[in-house]
């Protein structure tokens, strides 16, 4: 089993950064990608970005250029760098780990930009 454990959500104005946190934790796992993920009031659950054990980095259209993903794989943790904040990434933002031939996702951690 794996436990994930997401920080750094809050209230930013526009323009402005936040960096998310995500920390892995249980027994005998093997992390291979880590990803966040976003759900604004109304909406679908997205894709925000994605990296994989080797770094490898995917990202969602919208987010180019403005976010930036990273992980240490000795902490078994993952972040997300936001900037240039827009009210639009108004969100609960979600990590998601593969591990184990399975997907853990995190509790989600609110991200609001005020305009």
């Amino acid at each position: 089993q794996v436990q994930l454990v997401e920080s750094g959500g809050g209230l930013v104005q526009a323009g402005g950064s936040l960096r998310l946190s995500c920390a892995a934790s249980g027994s005998a796992f093997s992390i291979n990608v880590m990803g966040w993920y976003r759900q604004a009031p109304g909406k679908q659950r997205e894709l925000v970005a994605t990296i994989s054990s080797g770094g490898s980095t995917n990202y969602a259209e919208s987010m180019k250029g403005r976010f930036t993903i990273s992980r240490d794989n000795a902490k078994n943790t993952v972040y997300l760098q936001m900037d240039s904040l827009k009210p639009e990434d108004t969100a609960v933002y979600f990590c998601r780990v593969n591990a184990n031939a399975r997907v853990y996702w995190g509790q989600g951690t609110q991200v609001t930009v005020s305009s």
